[in-house]
């Protein structure tokens, strides 16, 4: 059975090779299994390019896919499901955080019978500002999609291919692997795994990109649209109950003064939230005008492998 890897590599030229030599070693262990991995450079600033390449050439079942400019990792991803053969796909990262060792255990698991496994880290090794927001964007994931309520979602996944071929299908401008597989199936699974210390470099993702990324869940789900409706009509009623009040305290009590402060309080309340929506409509809009106009997800400047480099000698 054929495995297919696929890791989008953002500035990793340190640990890539690190990454595709030790995956070799655990297949060389999983008799019943093959493997072939898919590394995709998005628009690295380093090196990266060059490391995949040279792994590309020391390795017949590795591809190389250079994207013509940076467009983040879940671009890089579905880039890379147009390479891929396998009846398994395995998605991780490329800073040995996400370490191979742990991908029998995916495939055990995938055994079972689930169409997708997602890896949940006992212990998450991040900086505490990534950890409070990771658990907010979780938090708000929840409740916001329709999704198995006892499933968590993490960079380090296995799906079969049936999922990834419909995760394909998707033409949008702003990927979100997970949710594009709950889309598709609620046969998932947890296991719990281990979180690697980084071996080198930092995190590249930083908070306005974490945001932007979060924001895409717009493309999934409407209830942001249903939540508007729904606290647009609690404001219209509390103002309503609010007018009467006032109305009938001013003409019982004729010397009671109409709060200015009062007034302003409220106005800022409701035209806080007013634009708060209008924020939440123009999302939505602009994502509908960038999914029109054919905005491509990704664009593929070139690819290395064995057996092209053979072709062109």
């Amino acid at each position: 059975m054929l495995v297919s890897i696929v890791i989008p590599c953002y500035n990793s030229e340190q640990t890539i090779e690190k990454v595709v030599d030790q995956c070799m070693e655990v297949f060389e262990s999983l008799p019943e299994y093959d493997c072939e991995m898919i590394l995709v450079n998005d628009f690295s600033r380093d090196g990266t390019w060059e490391a995949i390449r040279r792994a590309a050439l020391r390795y017949p079942r590795v591809t190389g896919v250079n994207l013509a400019k940076n467009f983040g990792q879940h671009a890089a991803i579905m880039a890379g499901f147009s390479y891929v053969n396998g009846d398994y796909v395995v998605g991780m990262d490329d800073d040995l955080q996400n370490h191979p060792s742990q991908i029998p255990e995916f495939l055990a698991k995938a055994e079972e019978g689930y169409d997708v496994v997602f890896g949940v880290f006992k212990e998450r090794h991040f900086s505490t500002g990534k950890n409070l927001t990771g658990s907010v964007s979780r938090f708000l994931l929840w409740h916001l999609l329709d999704r198995p309520k006892d499933i968590q979602m993490s960079s380090f996944w296995l799906a079969r291919r049936y999922v990834v071929e419909k995760a394909k299908e998707y033409e949008g401008c702003n990927a979100f692997i997970q949710l594009l597989f709950f889309r598709t199936t609620h046969n998932m699974a947890n296991i719990e795994i281990e979180h690697f210390d980084r071996e080198a470099g930092q995190s590249n993702y930083t908070f306005r990109k974490g945001l932007k990324h979060f924001m895409s869940v717009l493309n999934y789900s409407i209830i942001p649209l249903r939540a508007a409706s729904l606290l647009g009509v609690l404001f219209s009623t509390i103002g309503l109950i609010g007018a009467i009040y006032v109305l009938v305290n001013k003409l019982l009590h004729p010397s009671v003064a109409v709060g200015w402060s009062s007034l302003m309080c409220v106005m800022l309340i409701l035209f806080g939230f007013l634009f708060l929506m209008l924020g939440v409509i123009g999302e939505y809009v602009g994502k509908l005008i960038l999914t029109l106009n054919k905005t491509p997800q990704f664009v593929v400047r070139e690819t290395v492998s064995q057996e092209e480099e053979n072709k062109n000698d």
